[in-house]
């Protein structure tokens, strides 16, 4: 998001296939990418640190293949299985330029990382989904350069998050989805000044009852020259393109050599100059922060998110959303997320109702996240504790890696108005000592981070323990997360029982599509809640459990395990590798549960209440469209159906109202396909009306 000059500059990167580069967004336009070709090689015996595989003549031989980065060698078929260390080398020229400063980035590599230029190690990181970066300048040279990289993705053993356990659970002791590895995220250098801005947080918030809001930023600088700076910032806002006059106040700071620094601002924007960010309507504004020639942009909405009254409001509005987890994971690519499958995955949920959800364990690539601030989404972004131990909760070392990794994600995603909440782990044991503290104190570590945001975790101990609220860690949390699976009117109505000042959010349901064939060959085994089933079952099962929220107005969201399909080792997983959880199939064809799901997350229900035929033979259809007032239920503006070639609009509606629409009908067929859009363009029923 930053502009670059590239004329000032000499570069020449070699064998970047722009192809390639083309398939995965990166955020900033200035960005000088490394796909490509690379050098790749297995390291099982660890071999390549003594053998000094990161020199620049350490030989080739047929130890090294060509891949194409972004790249997870565990989908290749000539490394599949394959957990350990890995190397990865890239040759390019460079030709140094004075007074400048170069960054090495990586959007994420898994899941250990160590990174070497021209024979000096530059450093480490450790996690498999959130980006770091290194300054490289001292480490360039004029000419040939060679990037070596080594990435571990063994994270069976315990201390990794995720990670595997370490009390000899009855459970596997590894995390229950595949250990895709490799440097499966872009790769790129940008180019700075000597003093740059590294990132920027924007808050936008709303006064609703006046109509105005206030920006606030804070605008991280860093210093890398030899003499301490007072920086000059300016900040522009635009709305649809156009800029917004404003005037900021901005507070002056003193930055030290090699030290960062935080500018502060703050404006205000009058009623007339307020468009809101709504889930139909998500309107964005774009603020740029200047550094002298230095240019840093980022999207934002306007916007806010509380609890009250038991509900989840949106801008004053209340809301109840169905949801879905996804999982990063598709044939031949494994965790590799090129924009189509983004842009496909992002579309099949929308127009499935998941409109609320906790996405996964981890953070997926920002792209998913720039399209549910264009088109509306609300997500909940979770850091990776999944089933951690007690022991391994009260490890210092795994508290640090965790803040590490959660920072990581909140810097990247705390612009974006479709990230309302985050979580702090997923199934670990909070009913004790450890996970009580856990949660508290990553909770109050996080809020400092961000505290405009709503925190939460995911429970499973909730459905039938504990008998107080305070011998239970979801005291912490703004809303309960609850991972349900059977017995959801009876569970539901203990969370409440416990907490019922606090919503509560299903952040996991579902049933397994597996084939009959499979369940009574006894190719599958039952254990826990992770049992075989028809895919007509799990269809059946969507409606049924939906009938015991709808019962329950405290349920604020019901996000489905799994939306897609995925690959994992863990106990129960199927002979073919997959976990058949999805509402669509690994390769994204859809299930019977799919258009059921659709049907009842819609929040708009058609009703035909006539049909008639006049004298001169047109034919009229009268529709009843209500807006659900019960699950899901929230205001619907903008909305239309398609039918015949036509389009008809719906007039606006809150929860529970109807309105009657007539529609003129041609020829005589007798069914009439009827779908409803959303603003956005997403269609969210599709139904067949019969005219006899």
């Amino acid at each position: 998001m930053k502009r670059f000059q590239f004329q000032h500059f000499f570069l020449l990167i070699l064998c970047i296939a722009q192809s390639s580069f083309a398939q995965y967004s990166i955020r900033r336009p200035d960005a000088i990418p490394l796909h490509g070709e690379w050098l790749f090689a297995l390291d099982p015996a660890n071999m390549g640190l003594p053998g000094k595989w990161y020199m620049q003549n350490v030989p080739q031989g047929g130890r090294f293949d060509k891949v194409t980065v972004p790249h997870s060698f565990s989908v290749d078929k000539r490394y599949e299985f394959y957990t350990g260390t890995v190397w990865y080398r890239k040759p390019f020229t460079w030709k140094p330029a004075t007074n400048k400063r170069v960054i090495l980035h990586f959007d994420a590599a898994y899941y250990k990382t160590d990174v070497w230029l021209n024979e000096q190690k530059v450093g480490s990181h450790e996690g498999g989904y959130t980006p770091f970066h290194f300054d490289v300048t001292d480490f360039l040279k004029e000419g040939n350069n060679i990037l070596a990289v080594s990435v571990n993705n063994d994270t069976w053993q315990p201390g990794s998050i995720p990670g595997a356990k370490d009390d000899n659970a009855v459970n596997d002791p590894f995390v229950g989805w595949m250990n895709y590895g490799g440097l499966i995220r872009p790769v790129y250098f940008t180019i700075e000044s000597e003093v740059y801005s590294e990132n920027m947080k924007i808050d936008a918030l709303p006064d609703l009852e006046k109509g105005t809001a206030t920006i606030k930023t804070q605008l991280r600088i860093r210093n890398a020259s030899t003499k301490p700076v007072s920086p000059k910032t300016g900040i522009s806002v635009s709305f649809d393109q156009k800029e917004i006059p404003l005037k900021w106040k901005t507070k002056s700071v003193t930055i030290q050599p090699g030290q960062t620094g935080i500018v502060e601002s703050e404006t205000a924007l009058t009623s007339a100059q307020v468009k809101l960010w709504n889930l139909d309507d998500p309107n964005l504004y774009q603020l740029k922060a200047f550094l002298g020639s230095d240019t840093l942009s980022s999207n934002f909405g306007i916007r806010k998110v509380e609890i009250k009254n038991v509900q989840l409001q949106l801008n004053g509005k209340p809301l109840k959303l169905g949801g879905g987890n996804r999982v990063v994971d598709y044939p031949k690519l494994g965790s590799l997320e090129p924009d189509w499958l983004i842009e496909k995955d992002f579309r099949l949920m929308k127009e499935a109702g998941m409109e609320f959800h906790r996405l996964t364990h981890y953070t997926p690539s920002e792209h998913f996240y720039d399209l549910a601030d264009k088109y509306g989404m609300l997500i909940i972004t979770e850091a990776g504790n999944w089933q951690l131990t007690p022991k391994l909760m009260n490890n210092d070392t795994i508290r640090k890696n965790f803040h590490q990794q959660f920072k990581e994600m909140a810097e990247r995603d705390w612009n974006h108005p479709s990230v309302i909440a985050y979580s702090v782990g997923n199934e670990y044991n909070s009913l004790g000592d450890a996970g009580q503290r856990w949660t508290k104190d990553m909770i109050d570590y996080a809020r400092n981070l961000d505290p405009t945001r709503l925190y939460t975790f995911a429970t499973m101990l909730l459905n039938t323990l504990p008998k107080k609220p305070e011998d239970e860690a979801s005291q912490y949390v703004d809303f309960v997360s609850t991972n349900t699976y059977g017995n959801h009117a009876k569970a539901l109505d203990h969370i409440h029982a416990l907490y019922p000042e606090k919503p509560i959010l299903i952040s996991e349901w579902g049933l397994r599509a597996d084939s009959k064939e499979e369940t009574t060959q006894g190719l599958l085994k039952s254990s826990e809640h992770d049992f075989g089933s028809s895919e007509v079952v799990q269809a059946k099962h969507v409606s049924e459990v939906v009938a015991e929220i709808r019962k329950r107005p405290y349920v604020i969201g019901a996000s489905w395990w799994t939306y897609n399909d995925y690959q994992s080792r863990f106990h129960g997983s199927n002979p073919n590798g997959y976990r058949p959880w999805g509402i669509v199939r690994p390769d994204r064809s859809l299930r019977p549960a799919y258009y059921v799901y659709q049907k009842e997350m819609s929040p708009v229900t058609i009703e035909k209440t006539g049909f008639k035929v006049g004298d001169q033979g047109e034919h009229v259809l009268t529709l009843k469209v209500t807006a659900r007032n019960d699950f899901p239920a929230y205001a619907i503006q903008g909305y239309y159906i398609q039918t015949s070639g036509k389009s008809v609009n719906i007039p606006n509606l809150n929860p529970g109202e109807s309105k009657e629409i007539e529609i003129a009908v041609k020829g005589f067929d007798k069914n009439l396909k009827i779908n409803i859009f959303k603003p956005t363009g997403f269609k969210v029923l599709d139904e067949t009306i019969d005219l006899k």
